[in-house]
């Protein structure tokens, strides 16, 4: 499944139906075998012998839900995962299971007071305007409960650089596609396809308690701050300059040893590479590696520009990278790690 069939998807936290199902068909079409679990994940198999690998890569987004309905037909909404205020305003969104499009809206700076003007906009301050005359109207179309996401369609802005929403981690989900397509005879490969990672990482440590994986590796759409305004040394990934390897986080700090493999498979292989040179955030290589007994983890990612907001950009050339370092390192562990 390619990454604008995957980025056009719903899939917010909670609300991963959508991308599941698209998942699921894909993987029947595929004619490999899956389980789901009872919090949504789909979990992926190929390979009989050798080490347990989990590959994981969470399938949800952030995005909003609808708390309240006003009396005029406006919506009030609060944020699912972690989004920033600023980046909502005026912004194309998609509500409910029957995609009413609709507006984000604010007063208008006319209106503003003096020192309004120089504050962000609170979110409760916000609203949904879907056209609706009142609230009985717009109540026949929404209601409290029903999940957001921003209306953004997939687009090549020049070769190799893509736009796009959701890519953290639709572009993991991908990643994962390409690794189900190999023969792995001499591992035992779970491909799991995560739900709720922006809420608090909460599909991966379900999906790791039952899998139970000798090392997991945690495939993601990662920041990327290469932009005007921003120190090099705080730009964290760059884009275009390879698949982005994570020396520690917020939360794990990746097994050494697989670390190193990775490195070594990637001066050996001629793929280039960059550290993750910020230590903020995390990803399900968190939950992964503190589940039931533990294991050894890594985070292999491709920058992505503006995550966690309505639009993200990538370059093809950090995922085809990405790609080549994972199924190199897979081969390197057929039978058993040896660093």
């Amino acid at each position: 499944m390619d990454l604008k069939t995957l980025t056009s998807l719903s899939g917010v936290s909670g609300n991963e139906y959508e991308a599941r199902s698209a998942i699921i068909k894909q993987l029947e079409s595929m004619g490999i075998s899956y389980e789901c679990d009872v919090m949504g994940n789909v979990i992926a198999k190929k390979g009989d012998r050798g080490p347990k690998v989990l590959l994981d890569a969470h399938m949800d987004e952030v995005g909003l839900m609808i708390t309240h309905v006003e009396k005029n037909g406006f919506l009030r909404f609060a944020p699912v995962g972690g989004i920033d205020p600023r980046v909502l305003v005026s912004k194309r969104v998609l509500v409910g299971k029957e995609k009413i499009p609709g507006v984000i809206g604010a007063k208008a700076i006319h209106l503003q007071e003096r020192d309004e003007r120089t504050q962000v906009i609170p979110i409760d301050r916000l609203f949904i305007d879907i056209g609706a005359e009142s609230g009985e109207q717009a109540q026949g179309k929404v209601k409290a409960g029903d999940y957001v996401v921003f209306d953004t369609e997939y687009q090549e802005l020049s070769p190799g650089i893509i736009k796009a929403k959701a890519l953290d981690d639709r572009v993991g989900c991908a990643l994962l596609f390409e690794v189900l397509k190999q023969d792995w005879k001499e591992i035992q490969l779970y491909a799991v396809f995560a739900v709720q990672e922006e809420v608090g990482l909460r599909g991966a440590r379900v999906a790791a308690f039952a899998v139970e994986p000798d090392m997991g590796i945690a495939l993601e759409g990662t920041v990327c701050a290469d932009i005007p305004g921003t120190d090099k040394e705080f730009q964290a990934t760059r884009l275009g300059k390879g698949v982005a390897l994570s020396i520690m986080d917020r939360g794990s700090i990746p097994d050494r040893k697989m670390l190193n493999q990775l490195v070594k498979l990637a001066e050996d292989e001629g793929i280039p590479y960059q550290f993750r040179e910020a230590t903020s955030g995390g990803n399900d290589a968190g939950a992964i590696q503190q589940t039931k007994a533990g294991c050894p983890v890594a985070s292999v990612s491709v920058p992505c520009r503006y995550i966690h907001t309505p639009c993200s950009l990538m370059s093809t050339s950090d995922f085809e990278a990405a790609r080549k370092l994972l199924i190199k390192f897979l081969e390197s562990v057929e039978g058993g790690f040896r660093p």
